[in-house]
């Protein structure tokens, strides 16, 4: 062999080598503790050697034919490789590693200037761009997200000029998919909007805090592990992120410190002159990971994301966390779904003012209201027989699948024998208040959103209602009341949130110092992402039962088993004036009734 073939013909074994490990970690599922760790590893030592290698013998690569695309497909593969990690972990690091190899291929133009004519080298840049945009989305780098969507659609309309033959309609779709994805997040209508993540700098409250530490439990439980589904028609999403699953794994994740003000990074540059990296340096600085993550804080929950899983596979799932669920530890279940296949139920306010008696009589008059009334009477009375547990049922399932698709009350009874944290955000959630098993955490949806106008109460258009006030309750609110907010109202904003956290702070100090607090909250209470989520929920009841009046509100009113103090309850002074001063400040309070008005 000739001595200049030896270069090339290893750099090729290198990476079918590579490629071969990688599709063996490709396909593995993304939830267990145990799955894949030891693939993964042999395959990032493999592409890392690859990477390596590329870097040593560059100018002997390239005189032998080697394609800038090929570097950037390797270091994609290395991108794929750490995202995958990330869905199986959540350990904010390897997202940020993805994000930088992505960002090391866009800016150093790895697919550019490969021709027209290669069609497969094109697909390989319009998967790499949809890869960018998922990592970007999850991230918050809203800037980096605007950039990536104008390749794409560039892109697209490029192939589509040059490849006549080819229908490209699929990419149109994600096209399509993302800028609706980006013109309802509120990330970016409004890009000085608090983060969904925890951020100890924004929602850690003073005042509460050594309430919080003193705080102990006859039990001190662990949020460990999480699952994520949504399964609605037509819901806001990309690729496999849907909108509302956005938003709650964002919510069960860690701010690093400082990053919510690093929104918009600047360019790299050397010597005050942007950086060029349309050369042949293959180097990815992994330094810059060190200014987007925070080693100070404790590890993020696990969460297993599931995109539109059929009923079993949810059970599987379910059943394979619990079992691998550490001693003292907690499991979150995050499920959204229609109870009836195709359905969304909409109700809205009535947007004039006007006495108690004249918005009661609008609001019962609405036809929503006596739809599917005899349905839900019995489990909204509390009322539940033997065959309850399997009348109603979350939808998950292509149209006319039939029972094989519903998830019944009765299907997670097994697995309150772990302790359980259930949010149930479906028209059919209240069916959800099962009696039997062992006591578990619930969090359930009201039946029907309310909003000011019906337009807003559509799902497939704005996400789930209960799921935004669990994740973002200030934009919650004024969503429901139609009040209009972008960047040009950031005091009103800032003094809004202030109203709330001060609210909050009482709160968690009520509950750390409430007799009368449940055990199955009291032993999460240490915990800041359900706690969190907890005080959440508090606000939204008390913003609907201030809305609607007590006859026959309870399809409109959010439900918590067991139930939290009666001193946090709707009617409680110091839940209904934060209430009031929230809607004083923004000037909606003709929306809302309090009894001390």
């Amino acid at each position: 062999m000739a001595e200049e073939d030896v270069v090339p013909k290893t750099f090729r074994a290198l990476v079918e080598s590579a490629d071969r490990k990688f599709a063996r970690v490709r396909d593995l599922p993304s939830y267990g503790r145990a799955q894949g760790q030891h693939y993964f590893q042999k395959v990032f030592k493999a592409y890392m050697r690859l990477w390596k290698y590329q870097q040593e013998h560059r100018a002997e690569l390239v005189k032998a034919g080697l394609n800038r695309w090929e570097i950037g497909e390797i270091a994609g593969r290395i991108g794929q490789l750490y995202f995958g990690q990330y869905m199986r972990t959540s350990e904010a690091r390897f997202l940020v590693e993805a994000y930088i190899f992505y960002e090391a291929i866009l800016k150093r133009r790895y697919f550019e200037g490969c021709g027209v004519k290669d069609l497969r080298v094109r697909f390989k840049e319009l998967r790499f761009y949809a890869r960018f945009l998922l990592v970007s989305l999850i991230l918050n780098r809203t800037e980096m997200v605007k950039v990536v969507v104008e390749k794409l659609r560039a892109l697209i309309d490029d192939c589509k000029a040059n490849f006549r033959e080819t229908n490209f309609k699929e990419w149109k779709l994600v096209e399509q998919e993302i800028l609706r994805f980006i013109n309802i997040d509120t990330t970016f209508t409004i890009p000085s909007s608090r983060p969904f993540r925890y951020c100890a700098m924004l929602n850690c409250h003073p005042n509460s805090v050594p309430y919080v530490a003193r705080f102990h439990a006859k039990k001190v439980l662990k949020f460990r592990d999480a699952i994520l589904m949504s399964y609605h028609r037509n819901e806001v999403k990309f690729a496999e992120l849907t909108l509302d699953v956005y938003r709650m794994l964002q919510c069960l994740e860690w701010e690093p410190s400082g990053s919510f003000y690093q929104k918009h990074p600047a360019e790299p540059k050397e010597n005050g002159v942007a950086v060029d990296y349309s050369g042949a340096s293959g180097l990815i600085d992994m330094n810059l990971a060190a200014d987007m993550t925070d080693p100070a804080l404790p590890p993020n929950p696990r969460k297993a994301i599931l995109y539109r899983p059929s009923l079993t596979h949810l059970i599987a799932v379910m059943a394979t966390i619990c079992e691998e669920l550490p001693p003292e530890s907690i499991m979150l279940v995050y499920l959204s779904a229609s109870g009836t296949p195709g359905q969304i139920n909409t109700s809205h306010v009535e947007t004039s003012g006007g006495s108690r008696r004249t918005r009661k009589s609008m609001l019962t008059s609405h036809s929503s209201l006596e739809q599917n009334c005899s349905a839900t009477e019995s489990h909204i009375n509390g009322v539940k027989g033997p065959s309850d547990y399997y009348n109603d049922f979350l939808w998950l399932g292509p149209k006319g699948n039939g029972g094989s698709s519903n998830l019944y009350p009765g299907d997670i009874i097994p697995f309150t024998r772990r302790p359980l944290f259930l949010i149930i955000d479906s028209d059919s959630s209240h069916a959800f208040k099962a009696e039997r098993g062992e006591k578990a955490a619930l969090l359930l949806s009201p039946l029907r959103p309310t909003f000011k106008g019906p337009s807003s109460a559509d799902i497939t258009q704005n996400g789930s209602q209960f799921t935004l006030f669990l994740t973002a309750p200030l934009l919650a609110f004024c969503q429901m009341v139609g009040f209009s907010l972008s960047d040009s109202d950031m005091e009103v904003l800032n003094s809004a949130e202030s109203i709330l956290s001060t609210a909050f702070s009482k709160w968690e100090v009520i509950l750390c110092k409430s007799p009368s607090l449940d055990l199955v909250w009291a032993q999460v209470l240490s915990d800041p992402f359900l706690r969190r989520l907890i005080v959440r929920f508090i606000f939204c009841r008390a913003v609907l039962s201030a809305i609607w009046p007590p006859e026959g509100s309870d399809q409109y009113l959010p439900l918590c088993i067991p139930q939290l103090p009666n001193s946090l309850s709707p009617k409680s002074d110091v839940v209904q004036s934060c209430v009031s001063q929230l809607a004083d400040h923004l000037k909606v309070s003709n929306y809302f009734h309090f009894e001390d008005s």
